[in-house]
């Protein structure tokens, strides 16, 4: 049976968190004296209430957390936090309706990138930072920041953990998570710290620093400008950028080993970085040849454009640094299937990830030796390390649903008006957690802003299920689930 007093509690100290996150934007308003600060001082008492109210119906639970009560923890979390985070927008009147708040706060969240506001230039530079923090927050996890900065979740943190990381194969660094969790979030604070550097050196101001310094460690989008990297035209940050967002697309627990234990051989040895690193350097240099020849850019233009959005849409952060509309056609098929396969497991990326589609192919292969080999034991191994056949089991049925879903919310984008192709282009973009971030549009003549209500909705859940690896949304919706036993 879920145990609802304790899913209660700790969503009451989460929402407590969220109106703590609150208070920086206030600072950020008082900062350049806008008006968006009362928005957030009203959102923050409502936040703070709401999380008190939770705490209080959970007063009496005790700490032992089920496997079912950390599924319901963490897909209520980020549903509850994403209708306290539109606060903001809503009560300053920055965005009036509750469909277009909610959509624009669970893209925030789930780091997607979609938007509906067309002129984000306009917002003052309070909401303009919470778009940007709300991404970095769920970089890695709403629950999983909580779990290393409030480790109270008893024996429950394992499960929560489970519930939200991402990828098929999870590894730790340290036998106790909060341990684990917290380097982890070093890791993530020090990338940042050194992107937001990075991007000041290269001659931004120290607003637009930050907030490009969070989206692109979060691999989210969000811009502060309406041409996202290109505004700034300086070859310095594409690159900077770029940079970051590869490091971000890295496993974390392979970059604590890398970084902080100096165990460099072990990047080099692990399967996945090899498949991330190789995909990387083919599609670029595809890309670079085709606009050196299509297109007549310059060898050091080519690489950088190319590099630039090979790597935004393999680690699923959809910025901009060209005008990539003007490139031949099949660029956008080869940034396509990057922005499928994304980056690593464990890492802030969205996508299939790279170490399922590698089981996938090892599969296969399999197969193929089988029909020669019959009775032969072919096990599928990453790193050197064999792969469990439940986890092959598990991974066949996520890639159905992944696929099955796909093709269902293309169905119901393309009866909201979207043409075929980019109807395709939407599910895959927003289960994968890509959203266009230059003019927001999705097609020749429509913009996020203009998609009926209904789509919308089907939109923030679309995003909700790819950033918390679709089955442990849709274990809720099935009937074992509610079983007593």
């Amino acid at each position: 049976m879920v145990n609802f007093g304790l899913v209660s509690k700790i969503i009451g100290q989460l929402l407590c968190l969220e109106s703590f996150l609150m208070l920086w934007c206030v600072v950020m308003s008082y900062a350049y004296g806008e008006d968006d600060s009362i928005a957030f001082l009203m959102s923050m008492v409502l936040t703070l209430t709401g999380g008190m109210l939770f705490l209080y119906c959970g007063r009496n639970a005790g700490s032992n957390m089920s496997r079912r009560d950390a599924y319901l923890v963490v897909t209520s979390t980020w549903v509850i936090f994403s209708v306290f985070g539109m606060l903001p927008y809503m009560i300053g009147g920055y965005i009036t309706n509750l469909t277009d708040a909610y959509f624009e706060t669970m893209s925030g969240f789930t780091t997607t990138g979609a938007s509906i506001v067309n002129d984000v230039e306009k917002l003052p530079h309070g909401i303009l930072f919470w778009r940007s923090l709300s991404q970095w927050i769920g970089g890695l996890g709403i629950v999983f920041f909580t779990i290393a900065i409030l480790p109270s979740m008893g024996g429950g943190s394992v499960r929560v953990y489970a519930a939200e990381a991402t990828g098929p194969i999870r590894t730790k660094m340290h036998p106790k998570l909060s341990t684990n969790a917290k380097w982890i979030w070093t890791i993530y604070l020090a990338l940042t710290i050194a992107c937001v550097l990075s991007l000041w050196a290269c001659g931004i101001n120290w607003f637009d620093s930050v907030n490009y310094g969070m989206t692109t460690t979060a691999t989210g989008g969000f811009s502060t400008h309406n041409d996202s990297t290109a505004f700034f035209i300086n070859p310095g940050v594409e690159y900077v950028s770029a940079l970051f967002q590869f490091l971000a697309g890295i496993n974390f627990t392979l970059l604590y080993l890398t970084l902080f234990k100096l165990r460099w051989r072990d990047l080099f040895k692990n399967s996945e970085f090899k498949v991330y690193l190789g995909l990387v350097i083919i599609a670029t240099i595809w890309i670079a040849c085709l606009l050196v020849s299509s297109l007549g850019y310059d060898v050091e233009h080519a690489l950088r454009s190319a590099l630039f959005q090979v790597v935004s849409f393999m680690t699923t952060t959809g910025m901009f640094s060209d005008n990539v509309d003007a490139w031949p056609h099949i660029t956008w098929v080869i940034i396509g299937g990057l922005m499928l396969i994304g980056a690593s497991a464990g890492s802030t990326s969205g996508g299939f990830k790279c170490v399922r589609g590698l089981m996938v192919f090892e599969v296969m292969r399999n197969e193929f030796r089988r029909i020669l080999h019959p009775n032969a034991v072919l096990p599928v191994k990453v790193s050197g390390q064999p792969v469990p056949q439940s986890k092959l089991t598990t991974l066949m049925a996520f890639f159905a649903i992944y696929i099955s879903i796909c093709l269902i919310c293309a169905i119901i984008m393309m009866a909201a008006g979207v043409d075929n192709v980019n109807a395709v282009g939407i599910s895959l973009g927003l289960i994968s957690n890509v959203g266009p971030a230059l003019d927001q549009e999705i097609g020749a003549s429509m913009t996020w802003s203009q998609l009926p209500d209904y789509a919308k909705w089907v939109c923030s859940f679309l995003m909700l299920v790819g950033r918390l690896e679709i089955m442990n949304v849709l274990v809720l919706f099935t009937r074992s689930y509610w079983k007593d036993n």
